[in-house]
């Protein structure tokens, strides 16, 4: 086994793209190197970082979360589609930026929208994704 040396934002860079523990960094490079996977595979029911997975502020969101958020009494919903969070079929880069485009005024994203990740039933506040 060789060891190689990366700086702190490239190991922070490679673990948010760790999906699970069960994804190792190995298959995180192999991945953005397009490799695909090694003969001895990655665990049983994981799946590798997508391009069309979103990462906003170090927090991964897979393609396909969905997002909602309770405005003025009305459910406004929004999902993880082509690297990005469109609402109302617009692209954006930022929890914020999408959150201004609902309210029409200044709103801390992170604090505005829930999320249920792919596969979840739970919903909950994307800040609590953040570390």
């Amino acid at each position: 086994m060789h060891t190689i040396e990366v700086d702190f934002d490239v190991f922070k860079q490679l673990t948010v793209r760790r999906p699970t523990e069960d994804v190792s960094y190995n298959d995180v490079i192999r991945e953005l190197l397009g490799l695909g996977q090694s003969k001895g595979g990655a665990a049983k029911g994981t799946t590798g970082p997508s391009p069309d997975d979103w990462v906003a502020k170090g927090v991964r969101f897979p393609a396909g979360t969905e997002f909602r958020a309770n405005y003025k009494g009305q459910v406004r919903t929004g999902s993880v589609e082509g690297g990005a969070l469109v609402v109302n079929g617009q692209p954006y880069n930022s929890p914020s930026a999408a959150a201004v485009a609902v309210t029409a005024s200044p709103v801390n994203g992170w604090r505005f929208w829930e999320c249920r990740l792919p596969g979840k039933s739970s919903w909950q506040l994307i800040e609590s994704l953040r570390r």
